[in-house]
């Protein structure tokens, strides 16, 4: 019997695929993954983008992350942000604060607050539903793009809910969208190193399929350049892949490398930016069934995100009027929308600011 061996991958297979709007093999991500020639994934990734979002504009918006506890038991070896629970420097925030920092973002023009902590074992789903009740009540056209599937499996288990009516109970009290924290990578054995006592992969995609049944919608995300191998962030942009085929739970991906400062998980060096805008580049081409690929400038900075737009990106993310958990571990590039703008027109494209829901918004 004749063998039937696969077609040998080359730089040419892929680009046939891409260029007949083709989807590339897990296989074929991979060859990428170790491709030389970055010029090669800039014009993939650039076709790709330009088939699903407008090729002159790129948006962003202006936003806040809230991290409203710092208390959390999960002790995941990359976060230097988090503070066991009884630790002297752990806080939750009080309403007051946090509705003065809700105040505080629509005043300088923001829609979005990404509302995120740790997991609190003090605080259940009756916390979050007076919360986000609060905020609704007071400022009821900001989106609450809030919580992680981590964070929502926890309130759920403490609460003894099940994950459905605990995802309907939040949805009912402000709840919009969930962010995709905590993805880190979608692979088990990655998982139980970086955060042994996390949810797993198959948990973190069920609270997205879950939410996608409800009507709540979320975004994805990559940590890459610690432990995991390239074979396996195909595997996490398979999985995400293969939901978003399924469901269709996710308006954006962002991927981002991982920031060693601080952290319990000792690294020999931090992934480069050339490394950054290869992942950048493979996540969109891969990821066909995306309309929106988001930088991270808040870990790259503003000139790598600036290259980033020719490797597929289209949106420039939050311009993040706080954040304390990536730059606990070191990292501030924190800047205005005026800048945001500066930078997208310095290379070539028209800026547009957008909300949660990816609508263009006037100024």
């Amino acid at each position: 019997m004749a063998s039937t061996l696969s077609p040998e991958i080359t730089i040419d297979t892929i680009a046939d695929k891409v260029y007949a709007n083709e989807r590339i093999t897990p296989e074929d991500a991979l060859f990428l993954f170790n491709h030389e020639n970055l010029n090669d994934l800039a014009a993939l990734a650039n076709y790709r983008r330009e088939q699903v979002s407008d090729p002159n504009v790129v948006t962003y918006i202006i936003g806040r992350i809230l991290n409203y506890t710092n208390v959390c038991w999960v002790r995941c070896k990359f976060c230097a942000f988090y503070r066991v629970p009884n630790h002297g420097e752990g806080y939750t925030l009080s309403d007051e604060e946090i509705l003065r920092k809700v105040g505080d973002t629509v005043d300088k023009g923001g829609v979005e607050i990404l509302f995120q902590g740790g997991l609190n074992p003090k605080l259940k789903i009756d916390y979050y539903e007076r919360i986000f009740s609060l905020i609704k009540e007071k400022y009821p056209n900001v989106i609450l793009h809030a919580l992680s599937p981590a964070e929502i499996i926890y309130i759920a288990h403490i609460s003894k809910l099940t994950l459905e009516d605990c995802l309907k109970r939040l949805n009912a009290a402000g709840l919009h969208s969930i962010p995709g924290a905590g993805g880190e990578i979608l692979v088990d054995r990655v998982r139980k190193i970086i955060a042994p006592y996390k949810d797993t992969t198959d948990e973190w995609l069920a609270c997205m399929r879950t939410a996608s049944k409800l009507g709540i919608r979320s975004t994805a995300s990559m940590m890459f350049g610690h432990v995991e191998t390239l074979e396996d962030r195909v595997e996490h942009l398979n999985r995400i892949r293969d939901l978003q085929d399924e469901c269709q739970p996710f308006r954006a991906f962002v991927t981002w490398s991982f920031q060693p400062e601080e952290t319990n998980l000792p690294i020999e060096r931090k992934a480069s930016a050339f490394d950054y805008l290869r992942t950048l580049a493979v996540s969109r081409i891969f990821l066909d069934n995306f309309a929106n690929i988001q930088l991270s400038i808040l870990t790259q900075g503003p000139k790598i995100a600036q290259l980033g737009l020719g490797y597929g990106a289209n949106d420039f993310g939050s311009t993040m009027i706080e954040e304390n958990v990536v730059s606990a571990a070191g990292n501030k590039f924190i800047l205005s929308s005026e800048e945001f703008e500066r930078l997208i027109a310095d290379a070539g494209y028209t800026p547009r600011r957008r909300n949660t829901r990816y609508e263009l918004i006037e100024n």
